[in-house]
């Protein structure tokens, strides 16, 4: 695998469409869903993968196999989406995510039950500042002085805020719980 993602690497640095093609195939699906997790929707999403992609296509050069490419590709994806994502804050108000939908469990309560897209619907109800926090610190594996230096924000506001995004993410999961108590 390593010997074809360097063959796929060194097609790239070269300007071979066939590599760059083979380069989106592998990493598309998993660079956006970096991107969803930081754009305010799928169409902004869209346009920070195609960036990230433009990103990595020419900044090639600076991958000094310090680590895994991916990594490096996933690090390109985040700051792009954050980047938008602040773009957006300044071309307008923010519009917060619908309340996830209630979803009738068969038994136990939603906490027992809750499916990665039932918890993905939780998260994206949260604050865009509170969402972004936490993707970076529990998803990316940020730490809080990195995510400061990210968003422009001191490290104890990081800390404030996934303190708060993990209050409330509990709150709306326990409100969930009551909606659709256990029938044991």
């Amino acid at each position: 695998m390593a010997d074809t993602l360097d063959a796929i690497l060194d097609g790239c640095r070269r300007g071979r469409p066939s590599a760059q093609r083979a380069l989106y195939d592998q990493l598309a699906y998993r660079l956006m869903g970096v991107c969803l997790r930081y754009c305010p929707s799928r169409v902004e999403a869209e346009d920070a993968l195609q960036l990230t992609f433009v990103k990595i296509f020419t900044r090639l050069d600076q991958f000094r196999g310090q680590g895994p490419f991916e990594a490096w590709a996933r690090r390109i994806a985040v700051t792009t989406s954050l980047n938008l994502w602040q773009q957006h804050k300044l071309r307008g108000p923010q519009v917060e995510a619908e309340e996830a939908t209630e979803i009738q469990q068969p038994g136990g309560t939603p906490l027992d039950q809750l499916s990665a897209d039932e918890l993905i619907n939780l998260i994206n109800t949260l604050p865009p500042g509170y969402r972004t926090v936490l993707n970076l610190y529990a998803i990316e594996g940020y730490s809080h002085a990195e995510i400061g230096e990210l968003l422009g924000i001191s490290e104890g506001t990081s800390k404030s805020q996934l303190s708060r995004a993990r209050r409330l993410l509990e709150d709306r999961m326990h409100a969930q719980a009551h909606i659709f108590p256990s029938h044991d």
